[in-house]
């Protein structure tokens, strides 16, 4: 069995942060989203993977190599530009073959990982696995209807008006059909081959497509809010440690993780949250569900239920919680006078004063 994951969309809904980085590396609880996805792939047992990739491949083929670090061989194929899930499927056919093979989108997050349902489609062979969900809001998914015997009725991509609160999580499971399937589907209005068009073409045509209503949790990272979501479900189960360097004025309490090279100076952290690599926390107080990444800077200052990324600094500042910070990004307070907001925001920004 093969995994064909998709880590090629553009990442409309996280900008400005995925102006310059792929989606699918932003870190959740200072590891980039598209680890979990790799190492549940490992853990299931699958060792061959296909990555598609688009405008960001340079910047992840350099985060995933060839994947001997996961444990899987990792190959790439180029999509030109995002034209649907079933379009991503089509033109991995040559490398997929006709092996049965886990489909994952790069951006999503299973906490209990995939295996079982692996042993599951091997266990049972239908044609297609696909997993569910209870969602409020299913007009942003694609929405799955079953029959009074669990079997999956119909499919519809985000529907204005939803046939049930079941959403098509991003985890299917395959068998040779459904390259049929996706060889004759046209686009949708978006303009993109859909994927529930092509497993309702199998459905059609009377082939076995199983659901699974997930139980445990999951989310898709392509909004703030589910992003920081899953940065506070993950940092729930987080392994506490200490390879940097903490003084004796500072107070850690609960779960903290903080890595090698790290300095906590006159600092409290509160759990669960982890400190990044060559990261300095002085004189300031990091609250719970915070995630600071590695080579940053908070000085003087009060975090919460926020995401730091890499080679960031936040000074001086009050409070900042609920909040997604990039790249290379100083948040300082400026004691210029007259006393005034400055900023510097980039497209499809953000921001609560």
């Amino acid at each position: 069995m093969k995994a064909l994951i998709l880590a090629g969309g553009e990442g409309t809904r996280l900008r400005p942060i995925t102006h310059t980085s792929a989606k699918q590396l932003v870190p959740v609880a200072n590891k980039p989203v598209l680890y979990y996805c790799l190492h549940s792939i490992a853990e299931a047992g699958i060792k061959e993977v296909i990555i598609i990739v688009g405008d960001t491949q340079d910047e992840i083929k350099e985060a995933i190599g060839n994947g001997e670090q996961f444990g899987v061989s990792v190959s790439y194929v180029y999509q030109e530009r995002p034209l649907g899930l079933a379009h991503a499927v089509k033109i991995a056919q040559k490398e997929l073959g006709n092996e049965e093979f886990v489909m994952f989108l790069g951006d999503n997050l299973i906490k209990d990982g995939i295996k079982t349902l692996v042993d599951e489609f091997k266990s049972n062979k239908p044609n297609a696995q696909i997993l569910l969900a209870e969602v409020e809001d299913p007009k942003r998914f694609g929405v799955a209807e079953l029959n009074g015997d669990n079997t999956v009725k119909k499919l519809v991509e985000k529907p204005k008006t939803p046939v049930s609160n079941l959403a098509l999580v991003g985890v299917y499971m395959f068998d040779k059909n459904i390259f049929e399937a996706v060889n004759a589907i046209k686009p949708s209005w978006r303009d993109e081959l859909e994927i529930t068009d092509a497993i309702q073409y199998m459905i059609d045509k009377g082939l076995t497509v199983e659901p699974h209503i997930i139980q445990g949790w999951w989310k898709d990272t392509g909004k703030l809010e589910d992003m920081l979501e899953a940065n506070r479900m993950i940092l729930e189960d987080l392994k506490e440690g200490c390879l940097g360097q903490v003084d004796n004025k500072s107070k850690i309490v609960g779960k903290v993780f903080i890595d090698e090279g790290a300095r906590v100076i006159n600092s409290t952290i509160r759990g669960p949250a982890v400190i990044g690599k060559n990261t300095v926390i002085e004189h300031s107080y990091i609250g719970p569900f915070t995630s600071i990444y590695y080579d940053c800077q908070v000085i003087d200052s009060e975090i919460e239920h926020s995401i730091v990324l890499e080679g960031s600094a936040v000074k001086s500042i009050n409070r900042l919680s609920d909040s997604l910070i990039g790249k290379n990004v100083e948040v300082v307070k400026s004691n210029k006078k007259p006393k005034a907001y400055r900023l510097m925001v980039g497209d499809n920004s953000k921001v609560g004063i």
